[in-house]
C-alpha cells in the first residue's frame, strides 16, 4: 500500500508540476515559460520525485513505464492493475485542484484545452492522427529505453533520476507542438476528464501508442542490454 501511495503522490506531482506550468505560466503575460519552461517542469516533476520516491515505489508515475518494466522483465505482473489505478488517480485528483486554482482567474475556460494531448485540429501544430501516433510511439520506446539503461545494476548509481528527467525534458521539446506530449495515459486522462468533448474522444491514442511504444522500448533495451 505504501508503494500505491507513493505512486499516487507521484502522479499528482507530475501532473499538477507539468500541466500546472502549461496552464498557469507558459503564457503568463511579460514571463510566460512557454514551451521550453513546460518541457522543464515536466523533467523537474520525474527527477524530484525519483529521489523521493524511487526506494518506495520505484517512481513509475506513469501506466506505460509500469506495463514497459514488466515487459522488461523489472516489475512484478501482480502489482500492475494497483499500480495503474493509483497513477491514474493521482492524475485526477491533480488535475482537480488544477481547475479549482485556474478556474480561480476571471475569463478562465476549458476551451483553452487545459492541457490536454490531442491531434488534428486539436494538435498544437495541426499535426495529423498518424504524426501523433508515429511521436508518441517512437519517444514513448525511448523513454522506456533511457529507465531501463539508467536504472541497469551496471549503470553508475544514484544518476538515474538525472537521465530519466533530462530524457523526459527532451521528450517534450520534441513532441509539444504535435500532441502536446503525453507519453503517459494517467497524465493525458487527468485533464481529458475536466476538458471532455474532444480530449475524451481522442483519449484512445494516447493510451495506446504510449503502451505500444514502451514494450517496444523495453524489448529493445533487453535485445542490446541482455548479457551473455
Amino acid at each position: 500500500m505504501k508503494a500505491y501511495g507513493a505512486e499516487f503522490f507521484g502522479t499528482f506531482w507530475l501532473v499538477l508540476g507539468g500541466c500546472g506550468s502549461a496552464v498557469l505560466a507558459a503564457a503568463f503575460p511579460g514571463v510566460g515559460i512557454g514551451l521550453h519552461g513546460v518541457s522543464l517542469a515536466f523533467g523537474l516533476t520525474v527527477l524530484t520525485m525519483a529521489y523521493a520516491i524511487g526506494h518506495i515505489s520505484g517512481c513509475h508515475l506513469n501506466p506505460a513505464v509500469s506495463i514497459g518494466l514488466w515487459v522488461g522483465g523489472r516489475f512484478d505482473g501482480a502489482k500492475l492493475l494497483p499500480y495503474i489505478v493509483a497513477q491514474v488517480l493521482g492524475a485526477v485528483a491533480a488535475a482537480g485542484v488544477l481547475y479549482l486554482i485556474a478556474s480561480g482567474k476571471a475569463g478562465f475556460s476549458l476551451s483553452g484545452g487545459f492541457a490536454s494531448n490531442g491531434f488534428g485540429e486539436h494538435s498544437p501544430g495541426g499535426y495529423s492522427m498518424t504524426a501523433a501516433l508515429v511521436t508518441e510511439v517512437v519517444l514513448t520506446a525511448f523513454f522506456l529505453f533511457v529507465i531501463m539503461g539508467s536504472t541497469d545494476k551496471r549503470a553508475p548509481s544514484g544518476f538515474a533520476p538525472i537521465a530519466i528527467g533530462l530524457c523526459l525534458t527532451l521528450i517534450h521539446l520534441i513532441s509539444i507542438p504535435v500532441t502536446n506530449t503525453s507519453v503517459n495515459p494517467a497524465r493525458s486522462t487527468g485533464v481529458a476528464l475536466f476538458v471532455g468533448d474532444w480530449a475524451l474522444s481522442q483519449l484512445w491514442l494516447f493510451w495506446v501508442a504510449p503502451i505500444i511504444g514502451a514494450a517496444l522500448g523495453a524489448l529493445a533495451y533487453k535485445a542490446v542490454a541482455e548479457e551473455a
